[in-house]
């Protein structure tokens, strides 16, 4: 079967003319319907078996699990929010705020998180009015294809257009690319390539960068609790997670100690010429990840390295050498491998994570495991990222959890650093556009003499 992008784009509009002007009891109606046949058990059970199957990639229940939190979370998010008509007033200034659509938006999806990205990005921009065509990776596109097929009968159960949420059937790049072309806005969540297509298109675009979750544990961490914790977000659905932990940065005093604790939630440190072996099994040209071992068991991992790993092993460990490209173990490894790290100094743990994050990682994310406050202000002034997990299991904390106030999202801007426009969560507010209303007030012009007093003050006249 052969897109038609012109057809498609053609029907978004008009169904996206057809709600345009619809109130805000009718859309949060529309939002509630989608969103229940996105997050019901069936589907997220359905879903998360096609995408393991169609991927290979992931863990089964970790995916049911993820369709089911993240969507629900969502549609928590959006619950009461205003998105239709005035959405700010300030008297004082004499200004009115109008919501605007944006129009047709295109959403790139990537193979890691293949039903869960489909609700936790589409939700918002229907919220906010929008229509949407999906463009899956090629290896996602049956589970694309399915879980936008349930989208579209909660549009339908409420007298929406369908057409409102569509998907490309058969993929690939140039597709992608044309897409990226015709729309009003591109939001790109995928790797490096895709994203950098996306801010070549000519149109405006949400992109993201790159993960490598970085994380102080510093001597007043909670060992048992802090293992449990990188245990959860390292191994969670294989680490198909950009968010999951790659860098543990721990205090000499308690590594021996949290070494241990890791041992106990089933991590192995991997040593010596195992450790080489593994490393060339990650990085076969030494730069690239292999697709061989994303988002996969630790099984399958050891067989591909052809090392020997104790049966109840969930994650791998490396003690990192060097930070940088002669150390691969340094970078994202996408996979159950984390890298630990020992320091002594503080300010040189936060360098470390600056180091690391600049190397790979730039303006994602980092966190720290610690009760002095101290050092959490101090790694979050200086870390040039665009979020920080205090005391939480960095998989689960980043995208949004029901234990922190992130909000729940699949595409995590990160600034400049990482080469994009936002370090927001991307959600509804990105998917607006917004009028502003200027009304006349009172002349206020500031006293030059008042306003520069404190430079006159210091430096005079």
């Amino acid at each position: 079967m052969t897109d038609n992008l012109k057809e498609m784009l053609e029907r978004a509009q008009a169904a996206q003319k057809v709600i345009e002007f619809w109130p805000q009891e009718k859309v949060d109606e529309m939002i509630l319907a989608v969103g229940w046949e996105s997050y019901k058990r069936e589907t997220a059970e359905v879903c998360a078996r096609m995408a393991v199957d169609e991927t290979g990639l992931g863990v089964y229940e970790d995916k049911v699990l993820k369709h089911q939190k993240k969507t629900l979370g969502v549609v928590r998010d959006l619950q009461g929010v205003k998105t239709v008509g005035v959405i700010e007033e300030n008297p004082k200034l004499g200004l009115v705020k109008i919501a605007k659509p944006i129009g047709v938006i295109g959403a790139i999806t990537p193979m890691t998180n293949s039903s869960s990205t489909m609700p936790c990005n589409g939700l918002p921009i229907l919220k906010t009015r929008n229509a949407v065509i999906f463009a899956p990776h090629p290896k996602a596109k049956n589970t694309c294809e399915l879980i936008c097929n349930e989208m579209r009968k909660g549009l339908k159960k409420v007298g929406a257009p369908e057409d409102l949420v569509q998907n490309i059937k058969e993929p690939s790049m140039e597709l992608s690319q044309e897409l990226m072309g015709v729309v009003d806005l591109v939001l790109a969540t995928g790797g490096a390539g895709v994203v950098k297509v996306a801010y070549s298109s000519g149109k405006p675009a949400y992109g993201v960068g790159a993960g490598n979750a970085t994380v102080i544990v510093d001597e007043t961490a909670n060992i048992e609790e802090t293992a449990v914790k990188i245990f959860k977000g390292k191994t969670f659905d294989n680490a198909t997670s950009c968010s999951a932990e790659n860098n543990i940065i721990i205090h000499e005093s308690i590594f021996d100690q949290l070494v241990a604790g890791l041992t106990k939630q089933g991590g192995y440190l991997v040593t010596g010429e195992d450790r080489a072996e593994l490393k060339s099994a990650m990085w076969p040209d030494g730069s690239h990840l292999s697709g061989k071992i994303v988002s996969k068991s630790v099984k399958v991992i050891a067989a591909e390295a052809k090392i020997t790993i104790p049966k109840n092993t969930t994650f791998l460990m490396v003690l990192g050498e060097h930070i940088g490209p002669e150390d691969m173990f340094s970078a994202e490894k996408l996979s159950p491998v984390v890298t630990l790290w020992k320091y002594q100094d503080f300010s040189k743990a936060v360098q470390m994570v600056i180091d690391i994050t600049a190397f790979s990682g730039y303006g994602h994310s980092c966190g720290i495991h610690s009760t002095n406050e101290a050092h959490i202000m101090e790694l979050a002034t200086k870390a040039k990222v665009s979020r920080m997990m205090v005391r939480q299991p960095q998989s689960y904390g980043n995208s949004g959890d029901w234990v922190n106030g992130m909000p729940f999202s699949m595409t995590l801007g990160c600034g400049t650093w990482g080469g994009n426009i936002t370090t927001e969560n991307v959600t509804w507010k990105h998917f607006l556009n917004v009028t502003w209303v200027s009304y006349p007030i009172p002349a206020v012009i500031p006293d030059p003499e008042v306003l520069f007093a404190p430079h006159f003050m210091k430096y005079g006249k």
